[in-house]
C-alpha cells in the first residue's frame, strides 16, 4: 500500500563552527569533556565520550553521555523545525552528532539491559535516516 500522506520536509541542523574546530582537535577523553564543558548543548560532543565509555566496559557512564547529547540534539531539532518525525539525514554532517548520540544511546541501554529502550532507540536511528543505522551498525 501506498502513502499518499506527504513525508514532512528533512531536518538540517545548522553548523556550529567554533565547536566544529573544537571537537576535531579533541584527541582524548579529557580534551572532549573540555569540549563538553565549553559546549554543552553541541550534540557531537557526547557521541565521542559515549563510545568511549562503552569501549571502557562503563555502560552506566555511557548511558549517561549517550542520553544527554540525544536530548541536547532533540532540543536543537525541535529550534530547527522538526515536529517530532521526519528525516534526519546522516548526509548532512551537523546532524550526525545527534544520530551518534542516538546509536551509543541504543547500545549502552542494551549494555545495562534496557531493552526496550535499545529497541526504541535502534528503530528511530532507522526511521531517522536508514543510512545512518548502517553507517553506524
Amino acid at each position: 500500500m501506498q502513502n499518499l500522506l506527504p513525508e514532512p520536509p528533512a531536518t538540517r541542523l545548522p553548523a556550529d563552527d567554533e565547536a566544529d574546530q573544537a571537537l576535531a582537535a579533541a584527541t582524548t577523553d579529557e580534551a572532549f569533556k573540555a569540549v563538553a564543558a565549553k559546549f554543552p548543548a553541541y550534540s557531537a560532543v557526547w557521541a565521542p565520550l559515549a563510545t568511549s565509555a562503552l569501549a571502557a566496559g562503563e555502560p552506566v557512564t555511557a548511558y549517561a553521555y549517550a542520553r544527554t547529547g540525544y536530548h541536547r540534539g532533540l532540543d536543537a531539532l525541535r529550534r530547527n523545525g522538526w515536529k517530532g518525525h521526519g528525516p534526519v539525514p546522516w548526509s548532512h554532517e551537523a546532524n550526525r552528532g545527534f544520530l551518534r548520540c542516538l546509536h551509543a544511546l541504543s547500545q549502552a541501554a542494551a549494555a545495562i539491559g534496557e531493552a526496550d529502550e535499545a529497541a526504541r532507540c535502534a528503530q528511530f536511528l532507522r526511521d531517522s535516516d536508514p543510512a545512518a543505522a548502517d553507517a553506524l551498525s
